[in-house]
């Protein structure tokens, strides 16, 4: 990919011309060509408990490839964690790139999928690997605990113990 992490570069059209009909929007409105291209390389991918690579990976581990590819942001390793360093906003307010959190199995900040736009999240799914689904999907919204914005100070606080 072109550019350095943190760069918006263009999507190629036929990149744009697919994420927009996936999320109901003008093609126009597909302005991050690193997301999506990211978006593409990793749709699909199967879950895998702790992963990190094409063979499987988690959802933490889908956040931090994402923010740390795309946005030049690094993440800590586990979901709970992530949460930690967001400013947290309400579902109205979320830009793309904020990270989303669920709560599954009883579980506090159990999961967690990145915000695309128009209502729309990427995440690893236990059962169907990396995909974009809608945040009010039945099966997510119910789940939905609280989500934000990465606070890039506190990740580079807390960066150095996380490696």
């Amino acid at each position: 990919m072109k550019g350095e992490a943190g760069e918006i570069v263009k999507p190629q059209a036929s990149i744009a011309g697919k994420y927009s009909q996936i999320m109901g929007v003008d093609k126009s409105d597909i302005k991050n060509g690193r997301l999506y291209n990211f978006i593409e390389l990793w749709a699909g991918t199967p879950y895998k408990f702790g992963g990190l690579d094409k063979d499987g990976v988690d959802c933490s581990g889908l956040a931090l490839l994402l923010e740390q590819q795309v946005y030049g942001i690094t993440l800590p390793r586990i979901t709970y964690q992530q949460a930690t360093v967001i400013k947290r906003k309400y579902e109205e307010e979320l830009k793309e790139g904020d990270l989303v959190f669920f709560d599954f199995d009883g579980k506090a900040l159990s999961h967690v999928g990145i915000y695309l736009q128009n209502g729309y999240i990427v995440h690893a799914s236990s059962t169907k690997g990396v995909m974009i689904v809608k945040l009010r999907s039945p099966s997510m919204y119910k789940y939905f605990s609280r989500a934000g914005s990465v606070k890039t100070e506190l990740v580079s606080a807390q960066g150095v113990e996380n490696e």
